[in-house]
């Protein structure tokens, strides 16, 4: 199982990006997956989940409205788009799942400064 996640990077408040996790050695459609975010001394917190096949998501109180969780079964990929971001969406994200749901990513840094 392997979760690579990319898309990250340095954007000023108010700015938008688009997180890609690409998915490997599973069967990416029958796994739900989901998105967590680890900010400087603090826990690892759940931003976003997707099940399997799209038709369900979660999102955390901080963010919704703000970012949406999708996926492409036929990519194996699965996306967070963050709109609106603010200073304290400052954090590594990573992706989260596998066959049972217990595989992660490496994590890629999100930073919200001007």
């Amino acid at each position: 199982v392997q979760l690579v996640e990319s898309g990250g990077g340095l954007v000023q408040p108010g700015g938008s990006l688009r997180l890609s996790c690409a998915a490997s050695g599973f069967t990416f459609s029958r796994s739900a997956m989901s998105w967590y975010r680890q900010a400087p001394g603090k826990e690892r917190e759940l931003v976003a989940f997707i099940t399997s096949s799209g038709g369900n998501t979660n999102y955390a109180d901080s963010v919704k409205g703000r970012f949406t969780i999708s996926r492409d079964n036929a990519k194996n990929t699965v996306y967070l788009q963050m709109n609106s971001l603010k200073a304290e969406d400052t954090a590594v994200y990573y992706c989260r799942g596998g066959p049972r749901y217990d595989s992660w990513g490496q994590g890629t840094q999100v930073t919200v400064s001007s």
